[in-house]
């Protein structure tokens, strides 16, 4: 049986995550703008490691006395599978998207023994010109660029403690209401650190099932939670529900998915079924596949 919060109905489920390896960095540039332009544009593409290798995000905007060298920052967050396609995926994005960016520099941020390399593969882009430099237990690279140079740290920390997977399904009468409920959800769950919401906007309309009836297919549109396919299938949709967003969440840890899901069920139930969702449900393949499972009951406001 659903509960109900606020008019909210808050279906008696959960949301079934993943391991994943993740790291943080943190890039910065002569001014915000730029440096923002340099996340946006690294951490584009980077919805799922279905079909995109990684999963990223910007974690939170940073002034400058937050930051390593004094200048406005963006710390992104970035997620795989596996430890050697979070490497590959790590230098391509700062290789090609923050290189390139004008006036751009990128650190280190996040601890631990095991590390991925940024500076230490990049600085062969300095054809024999770049420099290597240490401040205390930190080691960087100068690499010479045409508009001064690229400062880049060695590597970074991983950590294999990352979670993939949360989610949150917000089902709502009209696409405008689901859509307020969601932004709302998306604005409060960005307010929590150490969590990423990959897919555009934070919102995913494409919600997928394991499997299709195409061989060649690993997932496939999640036919049940499809208002148009009402009637053909067996759906999981009551009368009232026109319209379905997904929410997905990567962490850096389990806790900061479950603060994150527990932000936008908050923002979600404020709201209010009137202007917003009428009902709050989650994905999950039964608990087989995912060993995090993130119950909507435990996180109610």
């Amino acid at each position: 049986m659903p509960m109900i919060c606020n008019g909210v109905r808050i279906d008696d489920s959960f949301a079934e995550a993943f391991p994943m390896q993740g790291t943080a960095i943190i890039i910065t540039a002569p001014n915000a703008k730029w440096a923002l332009q340099a996340a946006v544009t690294m951490t584009g593409f980077a919805t799922s490691v279905i079909g995109c290798g990684a999963e990223a995000g910007i974690d939170r905007e940073l002034p400058g006395e937050k930051t390593p060298d004094g200048r406005p920052g963006v710390r992104v967050l970035i997620f795989s599978m596996s430890g050697e396609t979070l490497q590959a995926q790590l230098v391509n994005r700062v290789g090609q998207c923050v290189l390139t960016s004008p006036g751009s520099a990128c650190f280190a941020d996040l601890a631990g023994e095991e590390r991925l390399q940024i500076g230490d593969n990049i600085r062969y882009f300095g054809d024999g010109w770049q420099v290597s430099k240490k401040f205390g237990d930190r080691h960087f690279w100068r690499v010479p660029v045409m508009d001064g140079e690229f400062l880049c740290e060695a590597t970074t920390g991983l950590t294999k403690d990352a979670v993939g997977g949360g989610n949150l399904l917000i089902m709502g009468a009209t696409w405008a209401s689901t859509m307020r409920a969601t932004e709302a959800a998306v604005e409060a769950m960005n307010g929590v650190e150490g969590a990423v919401l990959p897919f555009p906007g934070g919102a995913v309309r494409s919600g997928s099932k394991v499997g299709a009836k195409y061989k060649t297919m690993m997932a496939s549109t999640n036919d049940a939670y499809c208002p148009t396919l009402r009637g053909a299938v067996k759906t999981s949709l009551d009368d009232d529900i026109g319209c379905v967003l997904e929410i997905v969440i990567d962490g850096l840890t389990e806790r900061a998915v479950a603060d994150a899901m527990r932000a936008g069920i908050a923002a979600i139930v404020k709201l209010g079924p009137q202007d917003g969702a009428v009902r709050i449900g989650a994905g999950n393949y039964g608990g087989k596949l995912g060993p995090f499972h993130f119950h909507l009951k435990d996180l109610l406001p």
